[in-house]
């Protein structure tokens, strides 16, 4: 089912969704050659436990008894998502790394308390949750790799622009996907975007391409819905793989991947970011 949030809700969630947007772009200034992800990983927990936080994704169960294994999502390259900072890697000059983070928020008393906040039904530590990334460069990359980070910000950028009242699912996909395969790039498809804020993920899933338009999932987009939207682009072919922890998403072709991802609200008037410090 769908989960629509009230507008306390919803402020409470742009609450958390500034404080998130502080830590990535926090931990983005720190992204250079030699930097190692256990630094970025310890700097996320330290600005998430100062704000009264929770990380969303450590510990997240990933199936067959897996969990994931860190806070920040760091995947390199060909790394498509669910890349991890642990354990420990060293970025390199020419790398295109994807910071991806989510956050519980608030889950201490005293913070709570301070912001009106109300307790999240659904969660055991009542806070709300937000979800974003963005794809960066190390040191000096290549052309094609800034090409492929620049086009990959225009297919949120230009989904974003389809989230107002009455449009569906769809009008989100075809704006990605039209973009991205305009520029010979591949749109993964096994992976879409989500629901967000009473739980880490959930419905609707927020597809990065068409789907047949008679499905159920082409739900209509209405106020008081709050999704993740997280174009996942290719260089190369859109097919995926898993690595062999089971859990990294990797290309097939072994070529580049970008991920950038915004939190929004569906409103009255259209979209809200609610990921933005």
């Amino acid at each position: 089912m769908i989960y629509y949030k009230k507008a306390d809700e919803i402020r409470i969630i742009k609450e958390g969704g500034k404080r998130l947007a502080f830590i990535l772009e926090s931990l983005i200034k720190e992204v250079k050659p030699g930097v190692e992800t256990m630094y970025l990983e310890n700097m996320a927990n330290k600005f998430i436990e100062s704000f009264g936080g929770r990380s969303a994704f450590k510990n997240y169960p990933m199936g067959d008894g897996i969990f994931f294994p860190a806070t920040v999502c760091v995947s390199i390259n060909n790394e498509v998502v669910h890349g991890a900072a642990i354990p420990n890697r060293i970025l390199k000059n020419g790398d295109i790394v994807d910071l991806d983070i989510g956050m519980e928020w608030p889950v201490d008393p005293k913070v709570r308390a301070e912001f009106q906040a109300s307790l999240n039904p659904h969660s055991k530590t009542g806070g709300f949750f937000t979800d974003m990334c963005a794809t960066v460069g190390v040191g000096k990359i290549s052309a094609d790799a800034k090409k492929l980070l620049r086009v990959s910000h225009e297919c949120l950028e230009l989904g974003l622009r389809q989230v107002k009242p009455g449009n569906k699912i769809n009008d989100i996909g075809r704006a990605i996907s039209e973009h991205a395969e305009k520029h010979g790039y591949g749109v993964v498809q096994d992976l879409v975007g989500h629901g967000v804020g009473y739980f880490a993920h959930e419905k609707p899933d927020v597809f990065n391409y068409e789907i047949r338009a008679n499905l159920p999932e082409n739900v209509v987009l209405k106020p008081g819905m709050v999704i993740a939207i997280e174009p996942m682009i290719n260089q190369g072919d859109y097919e995926i793989k898993i690595a062999k922890n089971n859990y990294t998403i990797l290309t097939k072709d072994g070529l580049l991947s970008a991920h950038f991802e915004h939190t929004v609200a569906v409103t009255d008037e259209g979209c809200e970011i609610l990921t933005n410090n």
